[in-house]
């Protein structure tokens, strides 16, 4: 599960985020919308160890990628690495046999560009290695910020499938989006503003 439990986080003085509650379980795909500087970002932050709250309490926090898998809006794909092994690398990793990186790249359009580095290749590229990356070794939660953010209408619809099936799968998926393709495909939108996080709807909702 993906959880804040009154979670406050102040930057210079301003308070970003007061008193936010949330809970994503196992299985369930849930998107957070909310206005640029609402505090999107900085809630994804705290909730997978990148920074730490004020006050309260976050999980899962500083996990494997096997646990907790994280797809940052600066991508952090290692440039001395080729897509393909970027892809592999959490599984490297982990010790486990390397497996699926191939079909992954060719579901999100971009097998001819395995062998490339990242400095090679478009953004939009970068963004679905680094997807890929977050989701090949299976975690049993992901958290993606802007995932299509760089995404053409075809691109993106494969990404929004990929993240939908990942919690069909199992994972506890938290996306922060502005992108109404990927809030069309949740269990519940939620709204993060004023620092507090709200019920926006959603399919289930």
């Amino acid at each position: 599960m993906i959880r804040a439990d009154g979670v406050h986080r102040a930057f210079g003085g301003v308070s970003v985020l007061r008193g936010v509650d949330l809970a994503v379980a196992a299985g369930e795909l849930v998107t957070l919308s909310g206005p640029s500087g609402s505090g999107k970002t900085a809630l994804l932050s705290l909730l997978c160890g990148f920074d730490f709250p004020d006050s309260g309490s976050v999980s899962p926090g500083l996990a494997s990628w096997s646990a907790c898998a994280v797809l940052p809006q600066s991508l952090g794909l290692a440039s001395e690495l080729t897509l393909e092994e970027n892809v592999a690398l959490p599984l490297r990793l982990a010790g486990r046999e390397v497996a699926g990186v191939a079909e992954l790249l060719a579901e999100l359009g971009i097998s001819g560009l395995g062998a490339r580095y990242p400095g090679q290749v478009s953004f939009g590229q970068q963004q679905r290695a680094a997807l890929a990356r977050a989701v090949v070794a299976r975690p049993s939660a992901l958290l993606a910020d802007e995932p299509t953010a760089h995404l053409d209408a075809v691109s993106a619809v494969a990404a929004v499938g990929l993240l939908r099936r990942v919690a069909d799968e199992g994972a506890a998926v938290l996306i922060a989006t502005h992108h109404d393709a990927v809030h069309a495909v949740a269990d519940r939108v939620l709204l993060l503003a004023d620092g507090q996080v709200q019920t926006a709807g959603g399919l289930s909702s």
